[in-house]
Parts: structure tokens; C-alpha cells; sequence
């Protein structure tokens, strides 16, 4: 969490947004907050290997959905440094964390071999791969109460904020270059 804190105000010192920008990152950080929250209304995370829903197109939802959100801020910021930065991380993290993942799934769920045959690991397939519908104890809908359990409504309020702090960032750089050219 106060690595958080940190890449925030890295982030916030290197943004350069514009109006325009904050716009049109919302095609990314919308899906991906809705991603994440549709994600969450399905996944029973170590009790069940979840194949519907999101999960049908995509093993990683929730961080593909993460990806949307924070290249989308990327967009906003309009700053090459933290879409390199991002990129970075990612890598160095999401990488190891989804193989890490795959080896306990393998481990503890005897048919998530079928299934990673079946859906790609990030990027999502056209259509929804198919499991017979027994392979699936929530009976493959969305939940209301899952999502809440996941308190995936932390993610529509931490972009909510961090479009609210481009927006002032903007707001005081705009007024102190009007103010210097007085």
C-alpha cells in the first residue's frame, strides 16, 4: 500500500493531462472498471475453478481489467514516461503472479489443463469457450454478493479519485500559467 501511495504521486508530478486526454482514457478505464467488477461477480476464488462469465474468454479477467484501468490513466496523464513505467511493472509483476497462479490452479483443480487449452491466459477470444454446465458449482452467474465480498467498488472509487486529482492537477497548472502571463 505505500508503494501505492508513492507510484500516485510520481504519477501525479509526471501527468500531463488535458481535457481531451482525461476523455478519451475513459475507453479504457471504463471496461476495465466494469471488467473488473463483472470478474468479481463470478470468481469463488480457491473454491472453484470459475469458466463462466468473463472467465469463458479470458483465465485473467480481474488483471486484464487492472491493465485497461491503468493504461487508460496512462492515456489521461498523456505521459510516454509512465506508459513505459507501467508497462514495466506489469511485466515484472503480472507475469510471475499469473504463472505463480497457473501452478496452484494446476495443482488443486484437476481440469484447469481442458480449460487453459480451452481460454487464453490475457488476451480475451472472440466467443465464450464451453463447459458443460456440472463443472461449474455457482451454477455460472453473476453474484452480487461476491462481488461485494471482493469489494470490487474500490475500484470504481480509487479511478473516481484519480480522475478527480488529474482534474486539479490540471485545474492549478492551468491557473498558474494564466497567473504568470498577468
Amino acid at each position: 500500500m505505500p508503494l501505492g501511495f508513492v507510484f500516485a504521486a510520481v504519477f501525479l508530478w509526471l501527468a500531463q493531462p488535458t481535457w481531451r486526454t482525461m476523455l478519451m482514457s475513459l475507453l479504457l478505464v471504463v471496461p476495465g472498471v466494469w471488467l473488473r467488477a463483472y470478474a468479481a461477480g463470478y470468481v469463488r476464488k480457491n473454491r472453484e475453478l470459475t469458466r463462466t462469465g468473463p472467465y469463458a474468454y479470458t483465465r485473467n479477467p480481474l488483471y486484464l481489467g487492472s491493465m485497461l484501468i491503468a493504461f487508460g490513466f496512462a492515456a489521461a496523464a498523456a505521459s510516454w514516461v509512465i506508459l513505459i513505467a507501467l508497462t514495466a511493472l506489469f511485466a515484472v509483476i503480472y507475469l510471475p503472479t499469473i504463472r505463480s497462479e497457473e501452478t496452484y490452479l494446476r495443482e488443486h483443480f484437476p481440469d484447469f489443463d481442458a480449460y487453459a487449452a480451452k481460454v487464453p491466459r490475457l488476451l480475451p477470444r472472440l466467443t465464450p469457450a464451453e463447459f458443460p454446465a456440472h463443472e461449474n458449482a455457482s451454477g455460472g452467474r453473476f453474484s452480487a454478493e461476491q462481488w461485494r465480498h471482493h469489494r470490487e467498488y474500490n475500484a470504481l472509487m480509487g479511478a473516481g479519485a484519480i480522475y478527480v486529482a488529474l482534474a486539479v492537477r490540471l485545474l492549478l497548472h492551468h491557473h498558474a500559467v494564466m497567473g504568470s502571463l498577468r
